[in-house]
């Protein structure tokens, strides 16, 4: 089998007839090329003229506390300025491109609808088409695949809980590669600065990437993307223990095993994994922890739980997983299960938090309601149709 290429070690191996114009790189710390070198160190190694840098959420370092406000900086490692876009700008301004002819993207992404990079992006397309400058994505395998048959909704309400967890009406799980995403974004008509701008955009695409390849079939090692995703595992299961922020459950948080377990000091972790188990879900096994987070929820304190063991990921439906355990922990633990805010820089008070995340208005009172259906809200509508003309891998 060929090796896995990102699209940054294709352009390394290609330089572009732009390698010596002045770039502007979005990137982290998590965006490496395939022997694990820093994108923007092997960059400048190489020649290319990188004259600044931007960051998303979790800084440039990918340590940033989860939806702390990230201030711009230096960077030690190549001596550039680092411009936050998870500060006082969500997006490049003028000022920032006035002396940058061209942008170039590269941040590796979950394939996760609430987890932030994506939207960077989106924003940075905009800067880009305002300010008349070229935008060009190094593009990365969907760490969760490409299989469509594996995309689960819910769909996003864009006109009652459209926010910086989720733009634009997609699914949860997207099945897309960042690349897939924006070619289809520049041409679905969500944005009306993209409507009314042109946005020139070049995709470098990946080599002997398949659909249906997870990634531990191109790579045994992961690097962390963010200080709650040090792992595939994490990765995988994030699409449906990411809902938990929206309760009074600890999702790992302050742990090794963030994303992979759930608990709280009063949780029934025993019945629970019980419950979980007698559903036969495809993938997926639950097992009683205990575990004592560091930070987050329940800081400090003993909390009974849940472990959570993905065996079979090409069978694993992990946000239709996340939507029954959440109507477990309520129907088990009903004076004690709530629902929580989740305040961070882009959402201060962090109210309608399960609302953002999963894209429907009054979320929390379809769980354990008259109206759930698991099937009806994760489905995806006409969503393989739609990207189907944007998808660059088969």
């Amino acid at each position: 089998m060929h090796q896995l290429l990102p699209g940054i070690d294709i352009l390394l191996a290609h330089p572009p007839v732009w390698k010596d114009q002045r770039i502007g790189l979005v990137t982290n710390h998590a965006a490496c090329t395939i022997n694990f070198k820093p994108v923007r160190q092997a960059l400048m190694e190489a020649g290319f003229k990188i004259r600044r840098l931007f960051s998303p959420e979790h800084g440039l370092d990918t340590t940033g506390v989860d939806g702390a406000e990230m201030h711009d900086g230096i960077d030690p490692l190549t001596g550039l300025p680092v411009t936050s876009l998870y500060g006082s700008k969500l997006a490049p301004d003028q000022q920032d491109l006035a002396d940058i002819d061209l942008l170039l993207f590269d941040i590796p992404d979950i394939g996760c609808r609430f987890y932030t990079y994506l939207w960077t992006m989106t924003h940075v397309m905009e800067a880009c088409a305002l300010h008349n400058k070229p935008l060009v994505i190094a593009d990365r395998p969907n760490s969760l695949s490409g299989n469509m048959a594996l995309a689960e909704g819910p769909m996003l309400d864009e006109r009652r809980c459209s926010s910086f967890i989720g733009r634009w009406n997609i699914p949860v799980r997207h099945s897309c590669t960042l690349g897939e995403l924006a070619l289809y974004f520049k041409s679905a008509g969500s944005s009306n600065i993209l409507q009314t701008n042109p946005l020139a955009l070049e995709i470098i695409r990946c080599q002997h990437w398949q659909r249906t390849m997870f990634h531990p079939q191109w790579s045994q090692s992961f690097v962390p993307t963010s200080p709650a995703i040090p792992c595939f595992e994490a990765a995988l299961l994030y699409p449906g223990l990411g809902l938990l922020e929206a309760t009074n459950i600890s999702e790992g948080r302050g742990t090794a095993i963030p994303f992979r377990v759930a608990g709280a000091p009063w949780m029934d972790g025993a019945g629970i994994a019980q419950r979980l188990n007698a559903l036969h879900v495809d993938g997926v096994v639950a097992r009683p922890v205990s575990f004592k987070p560091t930070e987050g929820k329940y800081a400090g304190q003993n909390c009974q739980g849940i472990m959570f063991h993905v065996d079979d990921p090409a069978g694993f439906r992990p946000v239709t997983y996340g939507w029954w355990l959440m109507r477990l922990l309520r129907e088990h633990h009903p004076g004690h299960f709530a629902w929580a805010s989740y305040p961070t820089y882009v959402n201060h008070s962090g109210a309608r938090h399960l609302d953002l995340l999963t894209g429907l208005p009054g979320a929390e009172s379809i769980i354990g309601g008259p109206e759930d259906d698991t099937d009806r809200y994760t489905d995806t509508g006409d969503w393989e149709e739609r990207v189907a003309p944007y998808l660059l891998y088969r």
